[in-house]
């Protein structure tokens, strides 16, 4: 899958769990999204580190080549509702223009 679908569909997930009381974490576990756990790690760190979720515990150790995540209590934050506002504006937009194209011939 690809990583930006991956941070997609974790940020929506987040977005949705705003609602509930209580969150099941495995819903954007490594084994529910199909990722390697490695990869899940490190895209785990990456919305950490870029301020799209929190409640994620990210620790670095001597025994891993990649950090590991610790989901705590995952949230989405401000950050990450923005990107999601962007990227469905985005998405439709790009939905837009390929339906011009579709219907005008020679684009």
């Amino acid at each position: 899958m690809d990583n930006f679908k991956v941070i997609y569909k974790i940020l929506k997930v987040l977005e949705k769990a705003m609602d509930l009381e209580e969150f099941d974490k495995k819903l954007i576990g490594h084994q529910e999204l199909e990722l390697t756990e490695p990869r899940w790690n490190r895209i785990m760190a990456m919305m950490v580190s870029d301020g799209l979720i929190r409640g994620v515990d990210i620790r670095n150790t001597f025994d891993c080549d990649y950090p590991k995540a610790t989901l705590i209590r995952p949230e989405i934050t401000l950050k990450g509702l923005e990107y999601l506002e962007e990227n469905s504006l985005m998405k439709k937009v790009a939905d837009a223009a390929k339906g011009i194209k579709d219907i005008v011939p020679g684009l």
